[in-house]
């Protein structure tokens, strides 16, 4: 035991010992964020979803769910809907589509290039007959093809969640 550790000490002090590596990033990666942590009923919160392509292939085809968690389920009185989806471009956002629960990958436009992401905003309605003092939120999982055939599955991915106030 005590040759190990004399061995060990050697290697660290004259830099023989083996290095710790920070951990490669994901290939693909998916964040959200709010314009806003609080809302009223009839008000909107702005949803942000950015996909960053950190591979060095080109992402060709992305697959996304969208789902509330299930503590916003349990919650029947808070009403909501998704009214609007942007994409966001050089020149400004542009309209996408599939703003569903399933299947929001189209929404991101064109490949995505190595070192790129781009971001989607989701425009999240709430009623105007909606409960209160609860909170909506939702979680994500996704599915990212490679130029270089591989591919990613990743989630869930949580949202942060809007607390929906009363008036």
């Amino acid at each position: 035991m005590g040759l190990a550790s004399v061995f060990a000490l050697f290697l660290a002090v004259f830099g023989l010992a083996p290095a710790a590596h920070a951990a490669d990033p994901a290939p693909a990666e998916l964040t959200f964020s709010t314009d806003a942590a609080t809302t009223t009923p009839g008000g909107t919160v702005n949803l942000s979803m950015t996909m960053t392509n950190n591979q060095t292939y080109d992402i060709w085809f992305i697959y996304q769910t969208i789902d509330p968690t299930w503590l916003t389920t349990q919650r029947p009185d808070l009403k909501y809907s998704f009214t609007g989806c942007a994409l966001a471009t050089t020149g400004g956002s542009v309209p996408c589509s599939g703003t569903g629960p399933a299947n929001l990958g189209g929404n991101y436009g064109t490949t995505i290039p190595p070192g790129q992401s781009r971001t989607v905003t989701l425009t999240l309605q709430v009623a105007a007959d909606s409960g209160c003092n609860g909170n909506i939120g939702f979680y994500s999982y996704f599915y990212a093809e490679f130029s270089d055939s591989s591919n990613l599955s990743g989630g869930p991915v949580y949202t942060p969640e809007t607390r929906v106030l009363c008036a």
